[in-house]
């Protein structure tokens, strides 16, 4: 018997060992694609639990609080030197993590993934990736100001790179299997699986191809499966009382809501952006190491946080009360102008997180006093001040992540209120319309735009980028390649491409009417060009035109 046993299970081993290896050279089926989705779904909802159970047992710890959804409150309590010690102390680990982990000692997030997802076949860093969500976990475990749905999401697109390599997984299915995993994470986070599918679709992949469609809803579902198996049904924020919108009469102030949650979020990313540079530049003028900067921007925090505890953290309970509209207008506004300066020490100081959650609070506190002084001037014709204060959420962090769509029924399964989705389709309407023209589109596509990588306007521009010459170009052995002494006649005239030179910058150089642009590596001692071929126009063209077609093709299949 005993022997029977074992003759199946080595059977079984080598099953699994040949379907794998025929997944490796063949690439998955749908049906063998769907279970990995399903697998990977479930490895990233559990590492979107691990994370977030990983914040609650460090502030707990550090804190002192048993519920952290309530930390604000118990903060206020606790000695002055403790609030200011303990970001300190996180901002140095931090610190050190990312200056030994990365290359740049900057946390990977959100605009990292959508990134891997354009450019390169659905892949991410996987070393920077871990160690930007342990330093992540620990900024928010120790008052940073940030969210954690961008840690997650990274972390989730780890867990799907590593998949990818190891199935050899071309682009469609590499970014396909990333989608799976961030919609996974997100669904885990949030308890909002159809949010979680949508906003995948929309923000990483961006694109709602039918083919992508399917394993993402499976990878979802199961994310959102493990969350209830841990927290149970609940929504994040529960109101009490929303009420009704006063149809025709009120529905010109949610578009002026909108509006100004539009401007109001251009002015929390402009004000990030700032703050990043600023603080580099304040670092290299007085040549501080880059894993100290972490540790000021954490003694920052802690001093502001001594006076106003409410921007420690992801900010729940702040949330909770603009949702309820227990903050008079004087607190709203205020706490909605620390919070903004809070994320942006946070973000500046390399600290790691995301800004999805202090855009929901943010925008909750600007929907509650937008309710409050347009109430006070037409009491007559107002809806509840909770409504406001809900529809500001939705349109504030609708324009930080440019998703519109999937914020919106985010909003919803925060909350589990659906009746008033006429006010919040409005204001996230107008606020995405008004934002998108300020800066490119959303807070992480002008991250990326900030580096120089241009995903904001499309496939057309950012393609050419992913051709290098040297890749593109006719070698001097090439049967139509170009004339040697016409290439020597350009390089004296200064006209030559590296060949680690992206197509995108050869473009520029065949406006003058040039047929072909030499391919030059400097070399020797002195520097002597090393003729190594030609870039012909034509050759350009043909690979920006495949590479447009299969684009093309993959986001309508």
């Amino acid at each position: 018997m005993h022997s029977f046993l074992s003759k199946q299970v080595a059977l079984a081993q080598i099953s699994l060992r040949d379907a794998f290896r025929v997944i490796r050279q063949r690439g998955p089926n749908q049906i063998q694609f769907w279970f990995i989705a399903l697998a990977v779904g479930i490895a990233a909802g559990f590492a979107a639990l691990f994370f977030r159970k990983g914040i609650n047992a460090l502030q707990t710890y550090l804190y002192g609080t048993e519920d952290v959804r309530m930390l604000h409150s118990f903060a206020e309590s606790l000695p002055w030197y403790l609030i200011l010690i303990i970001p300190i102390c996180g901002g140095l680990v931090v610190g050190v993590i990312l200056h030994v982990f990365t290359k740049d000692g900057r946390a990977r997030s959100v605009a990292d993934v959508i990134h891997g997802a354009a450019m390169h076949d659905g892949r991410v860093e996987t070393r920077a990736g871990l160690a930007s969500a342990l330093a992540s976990m620990i900024t928010l475990g120790t008052g940073g100001s940030t969210g954690r749905e961008g840690p997650v999401v990274h972390l989730a697109a780890v867990i799907s790179t590593w998949v990818n390599r190891r199935i050899l997984a071309d682009g469609i299915t590499g970014r396909d299997l990333l989608g799976c995993a961030v919609a996974a994470a997100v669904s885990a986070s949030f308890n909002a699986p159809i949010a979680g599918a949508l906003f995948a679709l929309e923000v990483v992949l961006r694109h709602f191809a039918v083919h992508a469609f399917a394993p993402i809803v499976i990878a979802s579902a199961a994310g959102t499966v493990i969350n209830r198996l841990e927290f149970g049904g609940i929504t994040e924020f529960a109101l009490t009382s929303v009420g009704e919108v006063q149809f025709y009469q009120e529905l010109p102030a949610f578009l002026i809501l909108g509006m100004v949650s539009g401007l109001v979020a251009v002015v929390l990313m402009k004000a990030i952006f700032w703050a990043d540079d600023f603080g580099t530049m304040v670092q290299e003028a007085i040549r501080l190491p880059r894993w100290l900067r972490p540790a000021v921007a954490g003694a920052l925090l802690g001093g502001l946080a001594i006076f106003y505890p409410h921007i420690i953290g992801v900010g729940y309970e702040t949330t909770f009360l603009a949702l309820n509209a227990d903050l008079v207008l004087h607190d709203a506004i205020v706490f909605a102008i620390l919070k903004t300066i809070a994320v942006s020490v946070t973000m500046a100081g390399r600290m790691g997180g995301g800004v999805f959650s202090p855009s929901l609070m943010i925008g909750a506190l600007t929907g509650l006093s937008f309710g409050l002084i347009a109430t006070s001037i037409f009491p007559d014709v107002s809806g509840a001040l909770s409504l406001y204060a809900l529809a500001g959420m939705g349109a504030v962090a609708a324009a930080v992540l440019g998703a519109p769509i999937s914020t919106t029924l985010i909003v919803f399964e925060l909350t589990g209120d659906w009746q008033t989705g006429l006010a919040v389709m409005i204001a996230v309407s107008m606020s995405t319309a008004i934002s998108s023209r300020l800066v490119h589109r959303s807070f992480f596509l002008s991250q990326l735009e900030r580096r120089n990588i241009h995903l904001a306007a499309g496939p057309q521009a950012y393609l050419l980028a992913m051709f290098r010459a040297g890749a593109v170009m006719r070698p001097p052995d090439h049967p139509r390649a170009a004339v040697e002494e016409t290439c020597r006649d350009m390089i004296r005239d200064g006209v030559f491409i590296d060949p680690n030179a992206t197509l995108e910058t050869a473009m520029p150089l065949f406006e003058g009417g040039a047929v072909f642009v030499p391919v030059v590596r400097w070399s020797g001692e002195p520097k002597q060009p090393e003729l190594l071929g030609a870039l012909f126009y034509v050759d350009a063209l043909k690979v920006y035109n495949r590479a447009l077609a299969a684009t093309a093709a993959e986001e309508h299949s």
